[in-house]
């Protein structure tokens, strides 16, 4: 793995076309070439009725107070310009840095920008605001209550009695531990689960939610073991199982999932063996949630500062899959696939890399 590693340094031509050659692939495109700020991180990105709309945290640097939440609208093929819509500012005398916002469009009622504030994930606290203009404009944030804390990196899913199951965890003293908060009023109010991790035997947070047809939901995401967990729920995550370590590679990195209209399930996430770095970028697919074939390479440069990381991942109506990520901390990119064309391969150490 390691002389793979290091002999894959390649052109930004070659970048792009390693990602252009693929089966399936659509479309790619930085969301701003410029911005008011020099750092950026965590996208999400939801479609509406009027279109598909991003958002993520720009400033100096993470964890800076000037750190606020932008937002960006996908019109006429042109996104615009990155609008501040959430900031650090009126709580106590010392502005705070914002963090990790999620977009979240129910079945029925206005469109939800859930974010952090707070000077650290250990200590940050939920606010949500809304838009009923499709991310045009925005209500005044509120603060969730004490104990909820609102998606804290992956969106939310709408179960078929029109509850909203929300995938968050937390960080601190008590280790990382992933728990889930539910609504059954449209967001109005929320009740959430007990830690289903200790935080210790295994470190687990940043949960995405999938489906595997009537109550059963999967749970999966980051770690610091080397490895992504995963958890099952078979009552619509009124209750959970057992977490596990699963064979998929996880460098300390986010990553998200979306299970996908013909009922398959579809993963964003660093493929690195060796734990180090967030490159490559890559795209995974399975029928059950547990055998995963290499379905794309979204990015493949070791040597990229950064890397490309925190990526965020949705299927449209028409099928298209959307996917956005940090681009080196300069930039958010977005990608556009085709998942009924993908080419699938067994996951061996060329199935993850720029393909020859």
């Amino acid at each position: 793995m390691a002389l793979l590693a290091s002999t894959l340094v390649v052109t930004a031509k070659a970048q792009n076309t390693g990602l252009t050659n693929q089966s399936g692939f659509v479309k790619a495109e930085f969301i701003y070439e410029t911005a008011p700020f020099p750092s950026c991180h965590a996208s999400t990105i939801v479609e509406t009725k009027a279109g598909l709309v991003a958002s993520w945290f720009g400033g100096t640097r993470e964890r800076d107070p000037d750190v606020c939440i932008y937002v960006s609208r996908l019109e006429g093929g042109k996104w615009t310009t990155p609008m501040e819509v959430a900031n650090g500012v009126g709580f106590g005398d010392k502005r705070l840095p914002t963090w990790n916002p999620v977009l979240f469009q129910p079945k029925t009622g206005p469109l939800m920008l859930f974010y952090k504030v707070g000077p650290s994930p250990a200590t940050w606290w939920g606010m949500v605001t809304t838009s009923t203009d499709d991310g045009k404009t925005w209500s005044t944030p509120r603060r969730l209550p004490d104990g909820i804390l609102g998606p804290v990196k992956n969106k939310p899913v709408q179960l078929a009695n029109g509850d909203i199951l929300s995938p968050t965890s937390t960080e601190g003293a008590n280790g990382w531990r992933v728990h889930f908060e539910r609504s059954t009023d449209g967001g109005q109010t929320w009740t959430a689960t007990e830690p289903l991790n200790d935080g210790k035997k295994i470190t687990a947070i940043q949960p995405s939610i999938l489906f595997h047809g009537k109550n059963k939901l999967q749970s999966i995401g980051r770690t610091k073991h080397g490895n992504m967990f995963d958890i099952w729920s078979k009552d619509g995550g009124k209750t959970w199982g057992k977490m596990t370590l699963t064979e998929m590679p996880n460098p300390n990195s986010g990553t998200d999932a979306v299970t996908l209209q013909d009922g398959r399930q579809l993963l964003v996430y660093n493929h690195n063996p060796n734990n180090k770095g967030r490159s490559p970028l890559n795209l995974a697919i399975s029928k059950d949630g547990k055998e995963w074939l290499a379905a794309m390479v979204i990015e493949d440069e070791p040597s990229a500062p950064n890397g490309f990381a925190y990526p965020a991942i949705i299927q449209t109506s028409d099928g298209l899959v959307h996917i956005t990520y940090t681009w080196r901390r300069e930039k958010i990119k977005h990608v556009v696939i085709d998942p009924s064309k993908l080419v699938l391969k067994p996951l061996t150490a060329r199935a993850w890399l720029w393909p020859k």
